[in-house]
């Protein structure tokens, strides 16, 4: 060929400075040469499809679409080739020699202007091919375009100076791209690099595509398939292949809409809880796509933690990526993106719960952890997850679950609260004195049993305009006390001991008071509006953090108690055993609320108090 065929032109400087910008400071990881190049391959593939439905003479109409990708590991090469629209001599130089038609300037301006501005011109500017030159020192592209008319071309560039356009001879249509790789990444040379790369990236490219023969993407992308054209089999096994599972999903959520946002999803809800066996924390496990390419396998931000046991795979082509594809810049839309799927999300379970609670409740068993993050830190969907939270209470039985709308359909008419009791164990709540006013009364009591409910209550503090309410709660307004059995001291003889009693125990009790609340037993400590709960004291110590002390209480006594009728007679008397028994109902109160945090001193008395009776 002579030297009059070929037309070398010199980059613009704005070329120069772009291709500095993508070479050393764009990408984070060279490999995504790779899954540019792929994609700009199965979008020539594409445009071509389209192109068939207009066009009836194609330049060699036979090729199928397809990708091929050759290694060369000794000659440090690689070649993918695409059977696409190809390129004429005018498209070259638009498409690889001045970017996107001389917007360069416009380009770098934008990238001046920070990496918000950037984010929205990769859709208008081809840049992904120019990665290839974080690991080419020269890249040939041998092309057709798809009229018979059109040249035999080949495009030539080392990155650095311009580039070349030749006429050649025996161009198939499309594209082959023929990669000198440097010495430094001749890795990229090898089949089981660029495999590694293919499968991390392009599995669900909708082409074929062949590496040194052999056909690489071979999972189909369900995701943008209608659920009718999906068989159970084919959910299942492309959840093991999402999940890198061995089982089958609990759950799944298959849906596409088109406002807001083009979102094509496919998410599962796995058996197990890996954090349960003390595995550490899950990382996210949505995988993000935009038409079909892998933008990001972990995407933090998009779904909100609490969610991270989920697994799948989120599609949209609405995503306004930056210019390596790598993050999403536009907050807003991407909050927007994680809203639409976090509702979806929340209502299938819903569903689901209704549908077969059976089933919900084994899911619950095992991912009430996330539930219960959700509601604590997601202001935005904390009612909605309310929904969602089951529990034990006093009207089931053991190990029985409920929520709040079986509670609510079950609470007394006029009942303007929920009440709810936090301890390590149904045990623990049966065994002590809060319950004893609302079983009186009828009243049911919500069970939790977890360090992270604390937080829960603190944060739902109501559900359907009723309040959340501690049992053990020192304001507790449960109406008229009905009928109890025994003889009450006089309002005098119990002023009198509330007054002894708080003198005697002085600083250990806020104050002491009568109380309508206890049926068997002589007292009860309960804790001011604002104390740390004893859950949450004992959290805190276990992290060697400040507790506040010595716990603060109102020590509410039961008149009708034969314990405290007996007391009342001591305390008149000036029984020197008065104080010790005093002293005993506290700690047995403080005991009972899990308050007591040095029983020494309680059993030496005991001893005493013991000894004296006998």
């Amino acid at each position: 060929m002579s030297a009059d065929s070929i037309t070398r032109q010199p980059f613009q400087a704005e070329v120069r400075q772009l291709l500095d910008i993508v070479i050393n400071s764009l990408y984070t990881d060279r490999e995504i040469f790779v899954r540019e190049l792929v994609s700009n391959a199965a979008d020539s593939l594409e445009k071509l499809r389209h192109l068939r439905l207009t066009e009836t003479s194609i330049f060699q109409p036979e090729e199928e679409p397809r990708i091929e990708i050759t290694t060369d590991a000794e000659a440090k090469t690689i070649t993918i080739v695409d059977y696409g629209i190809g390129m004429t001599r005018d498209e070259l130089v638009q498409n690889l020699g001045t970017i996107a038609h001389s917007g360069t300037k416009a380009f770098l301006q934008n990238l001046e202007a920070g990496a918000q501005a950037a984010g929205n011109v990769i859709g208008r500017f081809g840049v992904g091919f120019y990665s290839v030159f974080m690991v080419a020192d020269k890249v040939s592209v041998f092309t057709h375009s798809w009229s018979e008319e059109a040249e035999h071309l080949c495009w030539t560039s080392d990155g650095r100076g311009g580039y070349e356009i030749e006429a050649v001879s025996g161009q198939s249509r499309g594209c082959r791209m023929v990669i000198h790789l440097k010495d430094e990444h001749a890795e990229f040379a090898t089949p089981g690099r660029i495999k590694t790369v293919l499968e991390r990236y392009s599995n669900f490219v909708p082409f074929p595509i062949l590496l040194d023969g052999e056909r690489v993407n071979n999972v189909e992308a369900l995701w943008l398939k209608k659920k009718t054209d999906v068989t159970d089999e084919q959910y299942n096994e492309f959840y093991k292949f999402i999940a890198h599972a061995w089982d089958e999903p609990r759950y799944r959520l298959h849906f596409s809409v088109d406002a807001p946002l083009v979102i094509n999803s496919l998410l599962f809800v796995p058996r197990e809880n890996p954090e349960r066996y003390g595995m550490g924390q899950m990382e996210p496990g949505v995988a993000l796509y935009c038409r079909r390419v892998l933008i990001d396998p972990k995407p933090r931000g998009l779904l909100p933690d609490w969610l991270r046991f989920v697994k799948g795979v989120i599609d949209s082509d609405d995503l306004p990526l930056n210019i390596s594809r790598e993050s999403m810049q536009d907050s807003a839309l991407v909050q927007k993106l994680g809203d639409v799927l976090t509702k979806r999300l929340i209502k299938m379970l819903e569903t689901e719960s209704k549908n077969d609670a059976e089933k919900y409740h084994d899911f619950y068993k095992t991912f009430s952890r996330f539930i219960k993050e959700g509601v604590a830190v997601d202001d935005k969907h904390r009612d909605a997850l309310a929904k969602l939270l089951r529990f034990e209470s006093s009207m089931t039985e053991p190990n029985g679950l409920t929520g709040f709308d079986e509670y609510l359909g079950r609470s007394k008419d006029g009942q303007k609260d929920i009440y709810y009791l936090v301890a390590p164990s149904r045990s623990a709540i049966e065994a002590g004195p809060y319950l004893e006013a609302f079983k009186a009364r009828g009243l049911e009591v919500i069970y939790f049993y977890e360090p992270i409910d604390e937080y829960v209550v603190s944060s739902l503090t109501e559900v359907a305009g009723k309040r959340l309410v501690s049992a053990s709660s020192d304001d507790l307004d449960l109406g008229d006390a009905p009928p109890a059995e025994g003889e009450a001291l006089s309002e005098e003889d119990t002023t009198a001991l509330c007054e002894w009693l708080k003198t005697t125990l002085g600083s250990s009790v806020e104050g002491v008071r009568a109380g309508s609340r206890l049926v068997s037993s002589p007292a009860v400590a309960l804790q001011p509006d604002g104390q740390m709960s004893p859950q949450m004291r004992a959290m805190m110590k276990a992290m060697n953090q400040d507790a506040g002390g010595l716990a603060k209480v109102i020590l509410e006594i039961n008149p009708r108690h034969p314990l405290i009728r007996k007391l009342a007679h001591r305390d008149k008397t000036g029984d020197e055993l008065a104080p010790m028994i005093a002293e005993q109902i506290r700690d047995n109160a403080l005991i009972g609320a899990g308050l007591l945090d040095t029983p020494t001193a309680m059993l030496a008395r005991m001893e005493k108090v013991l000894t004296a009776a006998l």
